[in-house]
């Protein structure tokens, strides 16, 4: 069976988007990212189109009333939303790419149901490792923001691990290994990376 899709999770700080990223830049004529759906504004050097798709609140609902985007997960805490854009998902499709989306449990779900896609879960060694990399990320983040993140990492790790197909432990100055596990992961479950 020829896949197309496949997932790669992880809780905020695994480095799910930088293997993401890994992964494409060793087949980028094969592999291409979803770029998904948000309300939450752009960060400095973020290009609509490129890193997110810039929606108001309004224009997101709406996207999904009308089916553009067919799943999605609000954050509370944020205020935000996040969703599968599908005319990004069908550009690449249609272009015979394998996309690789970084989706929380519901995208994972949606898309292992829909399109058969292979979830990986992605895991840093320890908690400690975790706290260290929101740290580094969002300097600017309250030491209350870092407890809730950090917190909400442990349950995610806890509650959703054991849904995915495969777990890849992304151990601190180890990416190489982990993205290495990631594409004999892809191989093995019949993506076409070239």
């Amino acid at each position: 069976m020829q896949r197309e899709v496949a997932v790669i999770s992880g809780p905020t700080g695994s480095g799910e988007t930088t293997i993401t990223n890994e992964v494409i830049a060793r087949y980028p004529k094969s592999v291409a990212r979803l770029v998904t759906a948000t309300t939450r504004p752009p960060r400095d050097e973020e290009k609509d189109g490129k890193d997110y798709y810039f929606f108001s609140k309004e224009d997101f609902i709406q996207a999904t009333l009308d089916g553009r985007i067919p799943e999605y997960t609000y954050t509370k805490n944020r205020d935000t939303y996040y969703g599968s854009f599908l005319p990004d998902l069908e550009k690449k499709l249609g272009n015979g790419l394998v996309v690789l989306v970084n989706a929380d449990i519901v995208g994972a779900r949606y898309y292992k149901e829909r399109f058969s896609a292979v979830t990986i879960f992605v895991v840093p060694e320890n908690l400690t490792a975790l706290e260290r990399r929101i740290r580094e990320r969002s300097p600017s983040l309250s030491e209350k923001e870092i407890a809730h993140r950090k917190e909400n990492a442990a349950a995610e790790i806890e509650k959703e691990k054991s849904f995915y197909d495969h777990v890849v432990v992304n151990a601190d100055g180890k990416l190489d290994k982990a993205v290495d596990q990631i594409v004999e992961i892809l191989n093995k479950e019949g993506y076409t990376l070239r």
